[in-house]
């Protein structure tokens, strides 16, 4: 009797019960976060500074260059191998930087140093070609859309100004298409098809990385003393850039700038004066290091800081 009742208790349970089938399933979504510095055979990533990008002509829209060097900023950082930065950090007019449709790269990489970035880059877009092929026979065309952009990208250290990139990239993407009864030789595809256009020109400075990447291998990494207190020395650098806790840094003064006597042009700084070394024992902030005396003195803001 005691079943038969706890049988209809539970029957009356389901019977109540209302299965909802409209909801959602549920999804299980796991994201691995690496918390390593960096591997034991790799040095430090570089800071690379990327300038709003150029173009030669000032009839196309600006939105495909922002576009594009958001893309490139984000593609140069998914590699893990650098650090790419955007130029507004600097807060300097770059208007009063150019020279000839291009970037005083020299003067901003001047300035740029003082922030511990260790490479400048400028992107430009030289020309946007369409060149189009079509079959003329009958009232249907075929016709094959050529888009080609010629883009350049140079490169500078921070410290001298010395360029280690400057190269010229042509990327066609061919579209095959169909127009009726319409005249191919009057169509404006700049106008009707910006979607392609942009893309193509993503995908020209997108190209760049791999060369990008190569050449900062010229480029020496370092970092800067952002301030003291007591015996705790904070440094520009830390967990993102890729110091590890116990690294040693050596710590040198900035040296004179050397300019030609003659042209009165910047050739470059000499090394300045090695002061000891520091030893780095904790992260702060979102890309910050606390470091101890290892060896010497006389350590003040900004002094440079590199791999022992």
């Amino acid at each position: 009797m005691k079943g038969f009742v706890l049988a209809l208790f539970l029957l009356s349970l389901v019977s109540c019960t209302t299965f909802d089938r409209s909801q959602p399933t549920m999804r299980r979504e796991i994201k691995d976060v690496s918390y390593e510095a960096r591997k034991d055979d790799s040095s430090p990533r570089k800071r690379l500074m990327v300038l709003p990008f150029l173009d030669s002509s000032d009839k196309r829209p600006q939105e495909f260059r922002d576009k594009a060097r958001s893309a490139f900023i984000a593609d140069l950082n998914r590699t893990g191998e650098v650090i790419a930065l955007d130029s507004k950090e600097l807060n300097l007019d770059l208007s009063k930087m150019m020279e000839a449709g291009q970037y005083k790269l020299q003067d901003v990489a001047k300035a740029a140093q003082a922030m511990g970035v260790n490479a400048v880059l400028e992107g430009k877009i030289q020309d946007i070609r369409i060149k189009r092929k079509a079959d003329n026979v009958g009232v249907v065309r075929h016709l094959t859309t050529a888009f080609e952009v010629v883009a350049q990208v140079r490169v500078v250290t921070g410290r001298s100004g010395r360029e280690v990139f400057n190269t010229v990239k042509t990327v066609t993407v061919e579209e095959q298409g169909v127009r009726v009864a319409e005249r191919v030789e009057t169509d404006k595809f700049l106008a009707n098809n910006p979607e392609m256009v942009e893309v193509i020109v993503k995908d020209a400075f997108l190209d760049f990385t791999p060369q990008v990447l190569a050449s900062l291998d010229k480029v020496s990494w370092e970092g800067r003393i952002a301030a003291i207190n007591g015996d705790r020395i904070y440094l520009n650098v830390g967990r993102v850039s890729g110091l590890q806790v116990g690294d040693l840094l050596k710590v040198t003064e900035d040296g004179d700038d050397v300019y030609d006597p003659e042209s009165g042009s910047h050739i470059g700084r000499v090394p300045g004066r090695l002061k000891g070394t520091l030893e780095v024992i904790s992260y702060f902030g979102n890309d910050g290091a606390i470091a101890v005396i290892h060896s010497g003195s006389g350590f003040r803001e900004n002094d440079r800081v590199e791999l022992y």
